[in-house]
């Protein structure tokens, strides 16, 4: 699925128009988005929790010229799913 097949899938369930079911779901997704950006973690009951994780600076290898390279740290999002979605996988 894609967003635009979610898309599609909100507008039939919220019986809504396509234009309302995009804006819903940029809407969701932007939100989402500014939240980990501002570090906080976003917890959907009974779907899972976005969150961002910290990477540490390490040392890499280019595959192609084995040359060792300096990965820098960085924020990186995470998502964790909730016992009910791993339930609901697993039935």
């Amino acid at each position: 699925m894609n967003k635009q097949d979610l898309i599609n899938e909100v507008a039939i369930a919220a019986d809504i128009s396509k234009v309302a079911a995009e804006r819903a779901v940029e809407s969701v997704l932007d939100n989402i988005a500014k939240a980990l950006k501002r570090g906080d973690r976003v917890t959907l009951f009974g779907f899972g929790n976005f969150s961002v994780s910290q990477k540490k600076a390490r040392v890499g290898l280019n595959p192609k010229t084995g040359e060792r390279i300096q990965i820098p740290a960085r924020k990186a999002p995470k998502f964790t799913p909730s016992a009910a979605l791993k339930e609901l996988l697993n039935t």
